[in-house]
């Protein structure tokens, strides 16, 4: 088994699936503590599963073969993530909203 030191195209998405699964977890914490409504953090959770489970569905070989699996799978659980704290805080400014009108 060889393994695979160089930046693959895997590696890439995966890497930019996280990048997108961590934005959006940042993005929902920061509308639970304003107040505001998360749907950046849910589009940007949507994009981290989406490039994650790419990934993942595209590696033909496990960790240290080049495919980015394990980015891969680390950007899934981002983006899960990403969309927990983002949904919650919907729910949060929808239920103000509703307090405010009435």
């Amino acid at each position: 088994m060889t393994l695979a030191y160089e930046l693959t195209s895997g590696r890439v998405w995966s890497l930019v699936g996280v990048a997108f699964g961590v934005l959006g977890v940042v993005l929902g914490v920061l509308a639970l503590r304003r107040g505001r409504r998360g749907v950046a953090a849910l589009v940007s959770g949507a994009v981290g599963v989406v490039l994650g489970a790419a990934v993942v569905l595209m590696a033909k070989g496990g960790p240290g073969t080049g495919y980015g699996i394990v980015g891969g799978y680390f950007s899934l659980v981002a983006g899960v993530a990403a969309l927990a704290v983002g949904g919650a805080a919907m729910r949060r400014g929808v239920r103000a909203a509703a307090r405010r009108a009435g």
